[in-house]
């Protein structure tokens, strides 16, 4: 066996590998598929199935926590990326502190780790803004619930008025 190959159970292959050529397989998992051994063929073209797959020694490594979680953005025109950036950041403002968050897992790797383009430096603002703000609100809500948690009983009719069930017995 190849070193750095091993087999991998349960890999769904394409109907031809191009007769032994890689396919990249996976939007983040950088993991290759290679002709290791030709125990099938493709009823179309007659070319070799891989069975052998690897992760790519060369891929860079992942300084953004989520690099791997986004979506694939590498068809979209940079001038498109901006433009959705710029959404998702200003639709943050709309009291959705979860677009925000999906501004971040999206563009982290167009921001940080993708080559350099005219665009970026703004993508990067927007990002960086979106997880500002994003901290901010996590602060704000887990703040609330907990002094709503600990306070809520002492505040009496307001505090039932304000929750959504109200619980049965001795606070």
């Amino acid at each position: 066996m190849h070193r750095g190959l091993e087999r991998i159970p349960g890999l769904q292959l394409p109907a031809c590998s191009e007769a032994g050529a890689c396919a990249e397989r996976g939007s983040g998992s950088r993991v290759s598929v290679s002709v290791g051994a030709a125990r099938s063929r493709c009823p179309q073209c007659g070319g070799a199935r891989g069975v052998w797959a690897w992760a790519d020694p060369t891929a860079p490594p992942r300084s953004c926590p989520w690099a791997g979680a986004g979506m694939n953005l590498e068809r979209v025109p940079n001038e498109e990326k901006l433009n959705l950036c710029r959404k998702y950041y200003l639709g943050g403002f709309a009291l959705l502190p979860f677009l925000w968050l999906v501004n971040v897992l999206w563009f982290c790797r167009e921001a940080f780790l993708a080559p350099a383009y005219t665009e970026q430096p703004q993508i990067k603002s927007y990002v960086q803004r979106s997880a500002v703000g994003l901290l901010f609100w996590v602060v704000v809500l887990t703040t609330w619930v907990t002094i709503f948690q600990t306070h809520r009983a002492r505040w009496g009719e307001l505090g039932d008025y304000l929750s959504f069930t109200i619980p049965l017995g001795i606070p």
